[in-house]
């Protein structure tokens, strides 16, 4: 998940209980130890960098806390991965086994965003509010250049949207010029512009963000250039 958000600079941290108090920890050391080492293993099976801190487990298990840095070098726990032998004891949780025989299960917390709330600004103060294209609530703003082309903007709209391509129409009655400049400020990867020549050759005129002009092209051509290039930022990313 991190590697799709481009997240690269993250550590792992082991949360381990405290090495002296164990009075405000549920559980059997048996089921701690069980715990604590099946989070170190599977830490270890993933490659992951990794730091050991004592004193930060949950009362009721250990845990993989992944600590991101963001943009400016600050850190951030957003994500949590827990192993809990003990509430599933504590509740008496059993289940039936190939063997036809009752057994206890192993509960996992998982929690890949953390905080929602602090994984959107974190992720936000990441991206300085341009997210990659794939994740962008609004892909394509079409901006007519007259109250003449509205109509045609929406039904290039709808020909986007039927290929899963977010677009809005920008119907204001205002100028080109300040409809582009608030599209750009406002971070919209794609913009279309559509007036009489468009309109009359059944095409659009096609701007990207950061200001290159891609020149005229189909509906169609345009929907295939957005699907390679959302394709292209995920596969990037893949393990």
């Amino acid at each position: 998940m991190f590697k799709t958000l481009d997240f690269q600079d993250y550590t792992a941290q082991i949360s381990l209980r405290d090495k002296e108090d164990r009075a405000k920890y549920i559980g059997s050391d048996e089921n701690w130890e069980k715990a604590e080492q099946a989070i170190i293993e599977a830490a270890a099976e993933r490659n992951l960098r990794t730091v050991v801190e004592y004193g930060e487990a949950a009362f009721y298990g250990p845990k993989l806390d992944f600590m991101v840095k963001d943009a400016i070098g600050r850190k951030w726990q957003l994500g949590t991965i827990q192993v809990d032998y003990n509430l599933p004891e504590r509740f008496e949780l059993e289940y039936k086994g190939s063997d036809n025989q009752m057994h206890r299960p192993v509960m996992i917390h998982r929690a890949p965003f953390g905080s929602m709330e602090r994984f959107v600004a974190v992720l936000t103060e990441h991206c300085a509010g341009s997210f990659p294209l794939w994740l962008t609530p609004d892909q394509v703003a079409i901006l007519p250049i007259g109250e003449n082309y509205v109509e045609y903007a929406q039904k290039v709209a709808q020909l986007l949207n039927n290929s899963d391509i977010r677009a809005l129409v920008d119907e204001r009655n205002e100028t080109a010029g300040k409809k582009i400049r608030e599209a750009e400020m406002s971070k919209v990867p794609y913009m279309l512009i559509v007036g009489e020549k468009e309109m009359a050759a059944n095409l659009i005129s096609v701007r990207k963000h950061g200001g290159a002009d891609l020149g005229q092209m189909t509906v169609e051509d345009f929907a295939k250039l957005v699907s390679t290039e959302v394709s292209e930022q995920l596969n990037k990313n893949e393990y």
